[in-house]
């Protein structure tokens, strides 16, 4: 992470950034939300810079506040917590010989001026002791506890407790390293052979076939192709729900949670022919699908619906005149999110220990509603962005149980990012036998 000159020329990023870290701090704003409020005209260079920043800064909460806590007789204004935080995660995240005095000098400078004088002879003392102490830290080793694994890695100790339960020391602390790490930009190819040679420059291969790493700072040659329909911007555990799903052209397909569409887009894409009906509850997500859905092949009729599918759906359909069973119904339900933390940076300190017994109502709710729109034979996929049990094979267990012989189970994939290398996620493939 580099700093920027200090002067006339300097980026803005660093003081627009603690702005929007003391909305997060202060409002408990989601850090998507804040980063989607910065002005439209804002550089990329600027937008890239602040995200890093504000993303390093959440990521790394947990460790940065434990050292500063014994560096400061009284708790600081948000403000001032800000900065230090900025200060903090750009100590960690490294740099070249120096990085340590560049790092506290700017952070006094940006103080003088976002803060108080005085203030920022607290963060010229605060910041090179909290160097000392971070650099003391040692990375936990195989054997540590799960409090030391909590500590080292800024998450939550009971979230910690409840993955070692479920995945055990070692893939607990894979997990945890896994989620620190900087997410790179993966985008799905749409059709066609894949990039030429100029547009490899850009992306690059990646073992999961279609999907491609977005290559730091060659943005400029990716746009065009988003621009052109060419890719979308898809992390690869995204294809497991299509693949089970596996449209058939022609067929007529329910996307029962379809919001934001990226799910939605690859079904079109994959059935090349044929209906995709798009259902979401009202607000903002809707324009989202409905702009990804806009770049859905022109032989694939498209149809969004806003409601909710556990309250009055079938009437809904019938409203507009569509089916109210499909050979195909995907079902890819809210969760919290634990799968894809690398991109979700601040779930962690967001979710409750209930309140994955209260998604897993919530997920049942849903599939049970969806099962509904199956047709005789037909497929349902069940799939989250979690790596719970509560919210995968419990749901679709109790689902089944309460099913009876109406619909089973044929199969399932589970990505563990730690070992397949990109986004956790879950997929369920469940058939209606009658």
């Amino acid at each position: 992470m580099t700093l920027p000159e200090s002067g006339a020329g300097a980026s803005k990023a660093w003081p627009m950034t603690v702005r929007l870290l003391v909305r997060w701090l202060d409002l408990n704003e989601r850090v998507d939300a804040l980063l989607e409020s910065l002005p439209r005209d804002l550089p990329r260079t600027e937008r890239a810079r602040m995200q890093n920043l504000l993303f390093g800064a959440v990521r790394h909460l947990g460790r940065i506040e434990a050292h500063l806590a014994p560096l400061l007789s009284k708790p600081p204004r948000t403000k001032l917590r800000a900065i230090l935080l900025l200060a903090g995660c750009e100590l960690i995240e490294g740099g070249p010989e120096g990085h340590v005095a560049r790092v506290v000098h700017h952070a006094v400078e940006q103080t003088k001026t976002l803060a108080s004088p005085s203030e920022a002879r607290l963060v010229n003392a605060v910041v090179r002791k909290l160097a000392a102490a971070l650099a003391l830290d040692q990375e936990p080793g195989p054997q540590a506890s799960a409090h030391a694994l909590a500590a080292f890695f800024s998450h939550p100790a009971w979230l910690v407790d409840r993955w070692w339960v479920q995945f055990g020391a070692g893939p607990t602390r894979d997990l945890l390293a896994w989620n620190q790490r900087p997410a790179p930009l993966h985008a799905r190819w749409r059709s066609g052979e894949g990039p030429d040679a100029t547009q490899a420059l850009a992306l690059k291969e990646t073992p999961w076939p279609g999907f491609y790493e977005v290559r730091s700072g060659h943005w400029s040659a990716v746009e065009p192709l988003l621009a052109a329909g060419k890719i979308a911007i898809q992390d690869p555990a995204t294809r497991f729900a299509v693949e089970l799903l596996a449209p058939k052209p022609g067929e007529a397909i329910l996307d029962a949670c379809a919001a934001p569409g990226g799910k939605s887009l690859a079904i079109a894409d994959r059935l090349g022919s044929g209906k995709l009906v798009a259902l979401d509850l009202p607000g903002p997500r809707i324009d989202r699908l409905t702009s990804n859905l806009a770049l859905a092949p022109s032989t694939v009729t498209v149809a969004v619906v806003q409601g909710d599918l556990t309250q009055g759906a079938a009437r809904l359909f019938n409203e507009h005149g569509l089916k109210i069973e499909y050979p195909a119904v995907l079902l890819d339900v809210p969760c919290s999110n634990t799968g894809v933390m690398r991109h979700r940076v601040d779930v962690k300190w967001r979710l409750q220990e209930g309140d994955f017994a209260k998604h897993g109502r919530q997920q049942l709710a849903l599939l049970e509603s969806a099962s509904r729109f199956v047709a005789s034979k037909g497929r349902l996929v069940y799939s989250t962005c979690s790596l719970d049990a509560e919210e995968n094979e419990a749901v679709v267990t109790a689902f089944l149980r309460k099913a009876g012989a109406r619909f089973k189970l044929e199969d399932q994939l589970v990505s563990r990012p730690w070992e397949s290398g990109h986004d956790g996620a879950a997929a369920y493939l469940i058939r209606r036998t009658d």
